[in-house]
């Protein structure tokens, strides 16, 4: 099934991890995907393997955490392609983990929100001014659970994630008639690089909260977030769906 031909789609952080399963999926579905993404050695090697399974997959290096930055991806994908219509945002850092509030330092938590909650502000205010005109468009903003519950010794990571969930609910509701639809996805824990790269006392602690007792699987999530981007989801908007294992059954 191709859901997406003819369309153009931007993934940031999507040369690993979650961004690079949500790439592969629009990509193979028919889309033409850009990845924007801070990494150039990863970017490279996600476009050549995806090249290599003839997907269409460009990249450019953009730092959400810049509006700057944010603005000539977007300037160059525009000016580019006229079909853009998708945004999904997965760029992301977990910033301080395993420790008490009191032990994280400002610039840490000042560097998470920086990167999780503006750059999903950037990335939300520059997606609209692409598609707005168009009267349709799909903005996909990756939360987390811990923006939900708060996960211990993970102050930074889920205040940043209460604020990308925020934003959506905000966001939503003032486009709610432009036929741009804005969502989010709170994932608990994914099988992801990021993930990997914490302790692993942290993530016994995350995955023990999850019922299914396991992490969940990047073909998982980049399945919901494809049906969330598509045309399919129409009366969706302002909403953050859950991808927990039944951690959050609300």
């Amino acid at each position: 099934m191709k859901r997406f031909s003819n369309q153009t789609a931007i993934v940031t952080g999507g040369a690993t991890g979650i961004g690079l399963a949500v790439t592969r999926k629009l990509a193979g579905e028919g889309a033409t995907v850009w990845i924007f993404d801070v990494n150039e050695a990863a970017m490279k090697d996600a476009a050549a393997n995806c090249a290599a399974e003839g997907l269409a997959v460009k990249t450019a290096r953009v730092d959400i955490a810049d509006e700057s930055s944010v603005e000539a991806g977007f300037r160059r994908v525009c000016e580019a392609d006229d079909n853009l219509s998708i945004v999904v945002n997965s760029a992301g850092i977990v910033g301080p983990t395993g420790i008490k509030t009191d032990a994280v330092s400002l610039a840490d938590f000042e560097k998470t929100c920086r990167v999780n909650l503006t750059g999903s502000f950037i990335i939300a205010k520059q997606a609209l001014k692409a598609l707005l005109p168009k009267k349709y468009g799909r903005i996909l903003l990756i939360a987390s659970i811990a923006g939900k519950e708060g996960n211990a010794g993970m102050a930074a990571y889920s205040a940043s994630k209460a604020g990308v969930i925020g934003l959506v609910k905000a966001a939503g509701k003032e486009y709610a008639e432009s036929g741009v639809t804005i969502n989010g996805v709170a994932p608990a824990t994914i099988k992801t690089p990021m993930v990997e790269a914490m302790g692993a006392a942290q993530v016994k602690y995350m995955t023990d909260k999850i019922p299914m007792k396991r992490c969940g699987q990047l073909d998982e999530i980049a399945n919901l977030i494809a049906w969330i981007v598509s045309k399919e989801a129409s009366f969706n908007t302002g909403f953050t769906f859950d991808m927990t294992g039944g951690r959050a059954v609300y």
